[in-house]
């Protein structure tokens, strides 16, 4: 690994045309105020930023369930999945993360296997680190059954923010663990429901790194683990 890849981060196609933007308003606040056309600059390597795709390496033994995104955790509850998946209606253990404007927001997923469901519900852009968010926001949800048969679910949620999800997969596509299938413009959040009986191996506030810090292990008995704020 060279030094300058710690730095310089690729750029997902989908923010190619947001930075162009960017570039241009900030030609403009040039001729019109320099100190403005810094502000630009500014802005726009901020939007390259806000854009960026790293590689990731993703763990993908049998069992193991990845974050699906970047930011931290802030919910851990029993909640049933949305409707419109499809799911029976009993409550799952559901981890939050959430995802600053500062997050890459690239989602990955969370586990191997066939997307069953893909289903988008308008809603509101109440702040994404609120519980009513999950409920009134924006969304769009994926039911994604595993190799063992049980199913899981990761769910896209706008922010006060965002207001834009994007989706890349489509049912009946296989996916890997760890692979691109959306992201969310600009700041939101992003639910994963655990099969039922299923232990979290995580703790609210813990920071997580898409398609690599592992969030359950299926194939483990192991209780949650503890963690300390230092």
């Amino acid at each position: 690994m060279r030094m300058r890849d710690t730095f310089i981060k690729p750029m997902h196609p989908e923010g190619r045309r947001f930075v162009a933007i960017f570039a241009a308003i900030t030609v403009v606040l040039f001729l019109i105020w320099q100190p403005l056309g810094w502000l630009g600059v500014g802005a726009t390597v901020w939007c390259y930023y806000f854009f960026r795709d790293p590689v990731r390496v993703t763990p993908v033994r049998e069992g193991l369930v990845v974050s699906p995104a970047d930011g931290v955790v802030s919910l851990i509850e029993p909640a049933v999945p949305p409707a419109e998946l499809g799911m029976p209606d009993v409550p799952l253990t559901r981890v939050s993360v959430f995802m600053s404007v500062f997050n890459c927001h690239v989602n990955r997923a969370p586990v191997a296997g066939r997307v069953t469901a893909v289903a988008y519900r308008p809603g509101k852009f109440f702040n994404a680190s609120l519980d009513k968010a999950s409920t009134d926001n924006e969304r769009n949800g994926l039911a994604i059954e595993m190799a063992d048969g049980r199913t899981l679910a990761v769910v896209q949620i706008a922010g006060l923010v965002a207001r834009r999800i994007v989706c890349f997969t489509a049912p009946e596509k296989r996916l890997a663990a760890g692979e691109r299938f959306g992201l969310i413009r600009f700041g939101s959040r992003l639910d994963v429901y655990l099969p039922e009986g299923s232990v979290p191996l995580v703790a609210l506030g813990q920071t997580m790194i898409a398609g690599e810090t592992v969030i359950a292990d299926l194939a483990s008995d192991e209780d949650t683990r503890p963690a300390r704020t230092d």
